[in-house]
């Protein structure tokens, strides 16, 4: 007697991004091993999506938000409490996934131990250097510290265990925030660089005030909440004395991987009273400093590293 095939959901969060949406949803019709759900939640958006989806994929769980004030944590929320798969695919609007996507993460779940908890692939991106593509440790299987969030798989059980997103987050900074509370409850996430999909955004931090802003922001409340306090005051003088971030090769890219940190300083430096955002953002931290000791849980797990070494 045959197995029966493990059931899918994969996971979407969209705002404004139409076309994008449609290359993704193409992507996933086209999959060998089909999913047995597909949740798209739109963020309230204004450029027709909504009606897209509803007109060429009918197939798609559409769920519409009343306004998009929400952060993309709290929007993923939203679809990771709709789904009913045994897995979970975490999927960005703008990725486009290989047509055995499904087929493999699957595939490769199978001979993984029930505490591998999220498969994260190799994701290429425009601009994206030689140098990292080809990094002999990107492109080994090893046990990460975070996942890359456009298009990876998880583990249903295991993403609700940990209870999904910490909506704080608001964007950025989440996906490392849910591993290490998967860490602290005994699981793992992998990195499988066989499988890749195809991120439309550039290599990178994205560029701009509101990024550098959660950016930083983010990282604080990630330290609050999960580093000892020794490595939480001596960080700043460490950050500064050794500059990690940029996007040249030995800028930290490898220790950054999966983070979004890749190419902070030349964000710091292009957007104008750059270092004033980081403090707002840094003060603004503190303002959550009572909810971040609330959720205090220093992580000693071995897989475990801060964003920036």
């Amino acid at each position: 007697m045959t197995a029966s095939k493990p059931t899918v959901s994969l996971v979407i969060s969209v705002w404004n991004r139409k076309d994008d949406l449609r290359d993704n949803l193409r992507a996933i019709a086209a999959q060998t091993v089909p999913a047995d759900q597909v949740i798209v939640v739109d963020n309230a958006s204004h450029d027709g999506t909504p009606d897209m989806v509803l007109a060429e994929f009918p197939w798609v769980h559409l769920i519409r938000m009343p306004h998009s004030q929400y952060g993309a944590c709290e929007t993923f929320n939203v679809g990771f409490a709709s789904a009913r798969g045994e897995f979970t695919g975490i999927l960005d609007d703008d990725v486009v996934l290989p047509p055995t996507f499904v087929e493999h993460m699957l595939a490769k779940f199978a001979t993984e131990p029930a505490t591998t908890a999220i498969l994260s692939p190799k994701v290429i991106e425009p601009e994206m250097p030689d140098w990292y593509k080809n990094s002999p440790k990107i492109n080994a299987e090893r046990y990460l510290p975070t996942f890359r969030g456009c298009g990876s798989m998880a583990r249903t059980a295991a993403i609700k265990q940990a209870n999904w997103y910490d909506i704080r987050f608001f964007i950025f900074g989440n996906e490392r925030d849910l591993t290490t509370r998967l860490l602290n409850l005994g699981y793992r996430v992998k990195m499988v660089p066989s499988i890749e999909v195809f991120h439309k955004a550039p290599f990178g931090m994205r560029h701009g005030k509101r990024s550098l802003y959660y950016h930083v922001r983010n990282f604080w409340l990630y330290a609050f909440k999960y580093l000892p306090w020794s490595q939480v005051i001596g960080f700043p003088f460490r950050f500064l004395k050794k500059g990690l971030g940029g996007k040249q090769k030995g800028g930290g890219g490898e220790v950054a991987d999966a983070v979004g940190t890749i190419g902070l300083f030349d964000n710091i430096k292009s957007v104008k009273w750059g270092w004033w955002v980081c403090l707002k953002a840094t003060l603004a931290a503190l303002g959550s400093l009572r909810y971040c000791l609330k959720h205090r849980q220093v992580c000693k797990h071995p897989d475990f590293e801060p964003p920036l070494q």
